[in-house]
């Protein structure tokens, strides 16, 4: 299946496409990011400014149109610091639904923290070791401590890029009384927690997020461009970026190759930010990883999805699985319903020449089969009308109403009458899907009768015409004289629709 998922940041939107395969193993097939500082001017409990709304409405427009582009299955979104803050966080969610259609949920600080654990011991070996994974956000930072196998401790801080940049940079450059106030703030709203995960002892730092990987660069002295990911660097390093960086007009900041334009007045609060934690974890050094909240989100899914991502590999037609998820909501006999609908297929095929309906035909006929008998989910006794209920009222996705209607009817008549103008939801039908209503659920109950004793006994079906008469030809193993008998009895409908007479008799089955 191909999933979409997005991270609503405080600085940043982040879109990842990936590919999901059955097994729950993922590949990223396309990044989506625009730094829209939706956050800006908007924390510390004041509301998201109408100028960054539009503009993340915009971009997510963008992201929605894309993901449809790639045909998503799914599209899994996640707000973080920014909104969960904002007292209008949630009217801006509810403009994005409408605007976009993009469910997106508002997480907690620990929930973020455990989303980047994961993604950051998914994307970085730990091994048996533990490992302390250090995110910096626009609003927020998170910072956990566990293994491979999850988390063991979790904290989001209030203490992003973009909410000190705001509190502290006073000035350009930074004064060095701004940059001691905000250590001795990062300091207060970090307490002991760095200090305690380094007293449980830890193999491994790991950082992620943009602003991490962006210090990591200049550190390494690596094109912006360049793939930073499983790369180690020194905390002595990141002290040096700091210095230079604090150092800095923005003017010359902007000059300092590799580094994103867009981050150059960011990279102040980032480099004083990351060094600090790194000092409380007494850290010599740290693991850049370039997966994060989004990836984190998609392992998500595919851990608490195994089952519908497996269906979704195994039927990858929308209005396929759309039935078959309806088929098991509904707790069908899958062996019966697809034996029914084998054989309903074969009817169809035998008689084309009689009946003269297209492929969309054979599909509904197809469809119908697997959902005639979901109806015994409410009860065996009028169980066709219940059928014909549950189909229509069943959410199949990727249909036109009137094919809904047509398979609902198709399912609904498999048993006991015959499709009449008296029934209003067969008369309003326009005509030429009432003949096609008529012949399908024809051959669908021969069909469910060749499989009267539900034990799928019956191999073949062959129909041949001699005028008007047709013999149907039925090849199976062992005892298939109650299946016979049930064809005969139900044959009329079908006999009907051909202008002729059906003879039911046994037959070899051919090699």
């Amino acid at each position: 299946m191909h999933l979409a998922a997005i991270d609503i940041g405080t600085n940043s939107l982040h879109m990842i496409l990936v590919r999901v395969a059955a097994d729950g193993a993922f590949e990223v097939i396309g990044r989506e990011k625009d730094m829209v500082r939706l956050g800006a001017g908007g924390l510390e409990g004041r509301p998201l400014g109408e100028g960054a709304m539009t503009a993340a409405l915009q971009t997510l427009t963008r992201f929605k149109r894309l993901a449809d582009s790639r045909q998503v299955d799914d599209i899994v979104a996640v707000a973080t610091s920014a909104v969960r803050e904002a007292p209008n966080g949630g009217d801006f969610l509810t403009m994005v639904a409408e605007q976009t259609g993009i469910q997106a949920r508002v997480i907690t600080g620990v929930e973020e923290a455990a989303l980047i654990h994961r993604a950051a011991v998914h994307g970085i070996d730990v091994g048996a070791g533990t490992a302390v994974v250090v995110d910096i956000g626009g609003g927020s930072t998170e910072i956990t401590m566990g293994t491979a196998a999850g988390v063991q401790q979790a904290k989001s801080f209030r203490l992003g890029v973009i909410r000190l940049g705001e509190r502290f940079v006073k000035s350009d450059p930074l004064s060095g009384g701004d940059e001691r106030r905000m250590v001795r703030h990062i300091r207060h709203e970090l307490g002991d927690y760095p200090r305690g995960l380094a007293r449980s002892g830890y193999a491994r730092v790991i950082a992620t997020s943009g602003t991490a990987l962006a210090l990591g660069s200049l550190a390494l002295q690596v094109p912006g461009d360049v793939t930073t990911h499983h790369r180690r660097v020194g905390a002595k390093a990141i002290r040096n970026i700091r210095r230079q960086v604090v150092s800095l007009s923005l003017a010359e900041r902007l000059k300092l190759p590799g580094l994103d334009a867009r981050r150059a007045d960011l990279i102040v609060p980032g480099a004083v930010l990351l060094d600090t934690i790194l000092r409380r974890l007494g850290a010599e050094e740290f693991t850049l990883c370039e997966l994060s909240l989004r990836e984190g989100a998609v392992l998500d899914y595919i851990r608490r999805n195994l089952v519908h991502i497996e269906r979704v590999e195994r039927y990858p037609d929308v209005r396929r699985r759309s039935v078959i998820e309806l088929a098991l909501r509904c707790d069908y006999a899958a062996d019966h319903a697809q034996q029914v609908a084998r054989l309903a297929l074969a009817i169809f095929d035998e008689t084309r020449q009689a009946h003269g309906l297209d492929g969309r035909a054979r599909e509904w006929l197809d469809l119908a089969a697997l959902l005639h008998d979901v109806g015994e989910h409410i009860s065996y006794e009028r169980h066709h009308r219940h059928s014909y209920y549950l189909v229509k009222h069943g959410d199949l996705r990727g249909f036109e109403p009137d094919e809904v209607e047509a398979i609902a009817l198709v399912a609904r008549y498999h048993r006991r009458g015959a499709p009449r103008k008296g029934h209003e939801a067969f008369a309003d039908l326009p005509r030429a899907d009432r003949r096609t209503v008529r012949w399908l659920s024809a051959m669908l109950r021969v069909a469910e009768s060749l499989d009267r004793s539900r034990a799928q006994l019956v191999d073949q079906v062959r129909l041949r015409r001699r005028g008007r008469r047709w013999t149907l030809r039925v090849a199976g193993r062992g005892d298939i004289e109650l299946e016979l008998w049930a064809a005969q009895r139900n044959i009329r409908p079908l006999e009907e629709e051909l202008d002729g007479t059906v003879t039911v008799t046994a037959a070899r089955a051919s090699a």
